[in-house]
């Protein structure tokens, strides 16, 4: 446990902020003084923030000019160890370490005293005049598995007024009382049995309980193909975390997955775990908060912002599905959850278990290289075994422009629904269609603010653009030419193969996976539980569908077209198409009977392609991996990526050309740089977009000599400069 320093009242105390001034400043502690890490309400300026005790003050100036702490918040003082893990992220990332705190503090309610709060749960009784709005306040309180929301919390979910949620109380439908705030969470029974294990499994379940009981750092590589029985191991690791009294931390890459894993630990724990992610109401997220600070919440289950949480004793970090892209955080702090679990095991001696069936290159690297250890499971769990790959010719199928389901995929559908069977069609694109053209005069309908094409979704009646989100009706003119009529949507996305499906399948249930049709996690998350008992007959989906899901009564997917991740010229386009293949390809045959997948397909000889239908993994990571060492590329290189944006192109070019003539710092450490030259999406909400790329060797200094080049120039007014450390994305 932590020794944190107390600072007597009226002493000289450093208080970080989360407010964007750069630095600590010094204050004087409150009347009965304050410990080291303790959250803390202090003025700045006109206002009082929060902030936390950061160490003894600095000096400089009299102690009688200080303002004092105006008080202490009735909360567990942040752990040295997250102390510093956010000033290392900081320094990583070239982030200020007011934004890295942000990130530790975004809990609402924080300085509230913890008193009594109204709350509003089920009755039991439905109202005798049913009304659409009533029925939707009914269907949220259910939806939250009867849990007791707040007033605002209900009507918010809903979508409704208060004063329906009201009304619902006086006739007794709802009831409404009183309830303590941040209760402790059930307590877990690591002593309960889990499922009985196969050799591998029991194999790889003893390695991790042992890491665990060594007490200090270290992460293990968990490979195992899907449906291999990862979870029921690494749980096996939770267990023992639990049992040694320390915090254990799953995190996940969607939230859709949440529902079916929160069932898996209950079976296995005897209680619910605590959730964190977005789609947790705020009163749940300020006591998750609060309680695993104090120790009252041993389990946390979250998305990749639950790492930033002041665990009290963190005794093991589980990373699920570890190569998925949602790990990295793409907008504002731009971090990898997945490399900074392991920075933070590493500062409060916690064991990580990174765990996938298609790791990503830096990790299989690492566990190569004997930096991470390795276990692998081999076969499925149970009698479920691997499904058959196979490749649909597209040269060879004949098929209509508008269509693009083969005969021969078609074929092995209609089989799997006369078996009574479930079918999974794969197609990574949301939307009706990518792109709307004129066929009158050629114009592709754009968005306003940015330098994307406009996707079509007829479920919703407009054009989406996808960068920032802006939408319009569909028009019924072109509004390059006006003339009427001649609108035409180009290519498929989920929503056009659905309407492909129904006219081919009429009789088939079809059920459409993508996070644009659903208002809410817990909806998606209803959704997919409805499918995995059998709702549907036939489920179109993007990638939402490939990360963890069991269905078991699949027994086939089809992917329409696998080759629409090889185009382009991205640094992890081969990895990433691999990795999702494999990820879809797995859902089928999960149960008790075998699957097949078929994957449609015009460059069949493809390297990747067929990488993945022979199904040596290890073949494709040493190739990959001999490619990116030849070239310098990470895992074997360094890399970051500055985005300048501005309204002002000019400007925004003018600034990149000047900071690449002065690249002196880089140079010295040996790096090239690239560009300024525009990004692939040149503007996003009216800011014009321009990137300049880093190379450094493996050991390079990269981030100091990236801040020493950066701060050469101070960006004019409304340019802003953000630096990639290791950047996934390159758009």
């Amino acid at each position: 446990m932590d020794e944190a320093r107390f600072f007597a009242g009226g002493e000289r105390v450093a208080v970080l902020t989360a407010e964007p001034i750069g630095r600590v400043l010094d204050y004087r502690a409150p009347e009965g003084g304050c410990a080291e890490g303790a959250f803390v309400v202090v003025p700045l300026g006109p206002r009082l923030v929060m902030g936390v005790v950061w160490g003894p003050g600095e000096g400089g100036f009299d102690l009688s000019r200080l303002r004092a702490v105006n008080r202490v918040l009735d909360a567990a003082p942040m752990r040295g160890e997250l102390r510093a893990f956010l000033l290392r992220a900081a320094e990583y990332t070239l982030t200020p370490p007011p934004a890295m705190l942000r990130l530790a503090t975004r809990s609402p309610g924080l300085g509230e005293a913890p008193g009594p709060r109204r709350v509003y749960r089920l009755a039991g009784t439905e109202p005798a005049r049913m009304t659409e709005a009533r029925a939707r306040v009914l269907d949220a309180l259910q939806s939250f598995g009867g849990a007791a929301l707040t007033l605002s919390e209900l009507a918010a979910a809903a979508e409704v007024t208060t004063s329906v949620v009201k009304g619902l109380v006086k006739i007794g439908a709802v009831l409404e009382g009183e309830a303590p705030r941040d209760l402790p969470y059930p307590r877990l029974d690591p002593s309960l049995p889990g499922k009985a294990l196969s050799g591998d499994q029991a194999a790889g379940a003893e390695r991790l309980r042992a890491a665990v009981q060594g007490g200090g750092y270290g992460t293990t590589l968990l490979k195992g193909v899907t449906g291999s029985g990862k979870t029921e191991v690494y749980l096996e690791a939770v267990a023992e975390c639990l049992a040694m009294g320390r915090q254990a931390l799953v995190l996940l890459p969607e939230i859709a997955l949440t529902a079916e894993f929160l069932t898996r630990v209950e079976a296995r724990f005897g209680a619910r775990p605590a959730e964190w992610h977005s789609g947790a109401t705020q009163t749940e997220r300020r006591r998750l908060w609060r309680m695993v600070g104090q120790g009252d919440a041993q389990l946390v289950v979250g998305a990749r912002s639950a790492l930033f949480l002041p665990f009290r004793d963190l005794g093991l970090i589980v990373v699920d599905e570890e190569h998925d892209s949602s790990y990295k955080q793409e907008d504002g702090v731009l971090y990898n959850a997945r490399d900074m679990a392991v920075l933070r095991a590493s500062l409060c001696s916690a064991q990580v278990v990174l765990a996938s069936a298609t790791p990503s290159l830096e990790s299989w690297v690492n566990a190569e290289a004997g930096k991470y250890a390795r276990i692998d499971l081999g076969a499925r769990f149970g009698v479920a075994e691997l499904p058959e790959m196979r490749a649909i010719d597209m040269r060879a199928e004949t098929l209509p422009g508008d269509q693009w389901i083969s005969p021969t995929l078609a074929g092995a559908v209609k089989a799997r629904l006369a078996a009574g069977e479930q079918s999974l069609l794969f197609l990574n694109r949301r939307g009706y269609a990518p792109v709307t053209i004129c066929r009158a005069c050629g114009h592709q309908i754009g968005c306003e603010h940015c330098d994307a094409r406009m996707v079509e979704h007829r479920f919703l009646k407009r054009l989406v653009c996808h960068q920032c989100g802006d939408s319009r009706p569909i028009p019924l003119a072109c509004p390059s030419c006006g003339v009427e009529g001649k609108l035409a949507p180009v290519g498929p996305g989920v929503e056009r193969l659905a309407e492909e499906v129904a006219a081919k399948f009429p009789a088939a249930r079809v059920a459409v996976l993508s996070s644009d049709l659903f208002g809410s996690a817990r909806a998606l998350k209803a959704r997919i539980l409805e499918i995995a008992e059998g709702a549907a007959d036939i489920i179109i989906g993007t990638q939402l569908v490939a990360k963890g899901h069991n269905f078991p009564a699949l027994t086939l997917v089809g992917v329409i077209d696998a080759d629409l991740g090889l185009q382009g010229s991205d640094l992890r386009a081969a990895e990433r198409t691999f990795q999702l293949m494999r990820q879809v390809a797995g859902r089928a045959g999960r149960g008790a009977k075998p699957g097949v997948a078929l994957l449609q397909t015009f460059q069949p000889e493809h390297a990747v392609i067929r990488a993945i239908l022979g199904g040596d993994e290890e073949a494709f990571w040493r190739a990959e991996a001999a490619e990116r060492r030849v070239a310098g590329m990470p895992p074997y290189g360094r890399m970051a990526g500055i985005i300048l944006s501005s309204p002002d192109l000019q400007a925004v070019f003018d600034f990149g050309a000047e900071l690449a003539r002065r690249d002196g710092p880089l140079r010295r450490i040996g790096a090239q740089v690239w560009g300024p030259a525009p990004a692939p999406i040149a503007r996003v909400r009216g800011r014009h977009r321009v990137r300049l790329l880093v190379k450094a060797d493996k050991g390079a200094p990269l981030q100091a000599a990236l801040a020493e080049w950066t701060g050469q120039l101070k960006p004019p007014a409304n340019l802003r400069l953000a630096v990639d450390i290791d950047p996934q994305s390159f758009l």
